[in-house]
């Protein structure tokens, strides 16, 4: 079991930044593939980054080139640095955990998640 904590979320109007921390319970964080989903109103959990053990990184079109995924392992911390925020980035973003090798790019292939946190951009 892997409990993750999410924290980092708010509002901040378009164009602004957040950054959003995931902190592990297990020290073997290292040993997990991490990823950041988002899910907004009426709308299907979507992957926007992913880490794999051993750093190689993915992201989502929409949001390639103002979001960073990396991770701390000493920390047991995975983050998203958010720039350039928009309004239809507005969503509760989940940090989520993967017993696997490589990079996940599909939900189910997650075995732990977090709680989410919020978060909105305004105009």
């Amino acid at each position: 079991q892997v409990d993750l904590v999410e924290s980092g979320g708010g509002l901040v109007q378009a164009g602004g930044s957040l950054a959003l921390s995931c902190v592990a319970s297990r020290r073997t964080f290292r040993n997990y593939g991490m990823g950041w989903f988002r899910q907004a109103p009426g709308k299907e959990r979507e992957l926007v980054a992913a880490i794999s053990r051993g750093g190689n990184t993915y992201y989502a079109g929409s949001v390639k080139g103002r979001f960073t995924i990396s991770r701390d392992n000493a920390k047991n911390t995975v983050f998203l640095q958010m720039n350039s925020l928009k309004p239809e980035d507005t969503a509760v973003y989940f940090c989520a955990a993967a017993d696997r090798n490589g990079l996940g790019y599909n939900r189910l292939e997650y075995d732990f998640w977090g709680q989410g946190t919020q978060v909105t951009v305004s105009l």
